[in-house]
């Protein structure tokens, strides 16, 4: 790939969803998907309901979180001929189970044009040659990583590594993870704050394209939160359940819906 810019078409939309993440499962919400046809037929929706972009796991025959190579090829595969337009971010997430090396893999595997990526997941320790040959493969393959950052110490910590060459280019995208992954969690829109002083001290040159997930009843304000500030917001059951009125989103596509709606109003 030449120059620091990846095509447009890859870079992040105002609104990407996350549908079903690794965790929870039917009986947290009937419509959460599964299967790679109910993933297909959640991110058709939301397309329509006017999100730009697919964050997706796969699960396997007993719904449980995989980093599975041939799952996410046929989840591309099929994606492509349901709705061509819109972006697929594959995600290498660890939930305790894969080692950097697996996650490493993953990607090599399948070479999509889209991943997250979670910074502590991958770069635990000191960051070795494993880590900077890899994210450099990866831009040379033209893949839009987006680094996860689940507070301000991992946001710096990528600075800094951008800073040593581990994480080359001049154009990043980051996921801003507002909350935890934890039952009854509630985020609000000041937990963005610490991120927002780090942006603001670090970026410099680097032309940083963020975004914010959140998790709770106030997902929709912390969203409109980042995208006010001019980050982008990623949505979905995934993180949250509830519309901005505090009922229960239907689907994936109602919370969609309900943040389209507010953005208007913003």
């Amino acid at each position: 790939m030449t120059g620091n810019r990846l095509p447009d078409t890859q870079r992040l939309p105002q609104i990407m969803v996350a549908p079903n993440g690794a965790r929870r499962m039917k009986s947290d919400h009937a419509a959460l998907p599964l299967t790679i046809a109910e993933t297909v037929e959640a991110a058709k929706a939301c397309f329509e309901a006017g999100a730009g972009a697919l964050h997706a796991h796969v699960r396997d025959a007993h719904g449980q979180h995989v980093l599975d190579a041939g799952l996410y090829r046929e989840l591309l595969s099929e994606m492509h001929s349901a709705v061509p337009q819109m972006q697929v971010q594959i995600t290498t997430e660890a939930v305790g189970r894969y080692a950097p090396e697996e996650q490493r893999q993953l990607v090599q595997d399948v070479v999509p044009k889209s991943v997250s990526i979670a910074l502590r997941e991958m770069v635990p320790g000191e960051a070795g040659g494993a880590a900077a040959h890899f994210y450099s493969w990866a831009r040379e393959e033209g893949i839009a990583v987006q680094h996860i950052v689940y507070d301000a110490a991992d946001l710096t910590r990528f600075f800094d590594l951008a800073g040593a060459g581990v994480l080359p280019g001049d154009y990043h995208q980051i996921l801003c993870v507002l909350g935890r992954y934890a039952e009854a969690q509630e985020s609000t829109p000041g937990d963005l704050d610490a991120f927002l002083e780090v942006l603001s001290a670090r970026r410099k040159n680097l032309d940083i394209d963020w975004a914010v997930c959140a998790f709770g009843h106030l997902e929709t304000e912390c969203l409109l939160a980042a995208v006010s500030k001019g980050g982008k917001a990623r949505i979905g059951f995934e993180n949250g359940l509830w519309n901005r009125d505090g009922t229960l989103a239907k689907d994936n596509a109602e919370r969609v819906i309900d943040l389209v709606a507010a953005l208007k109003d913003l």
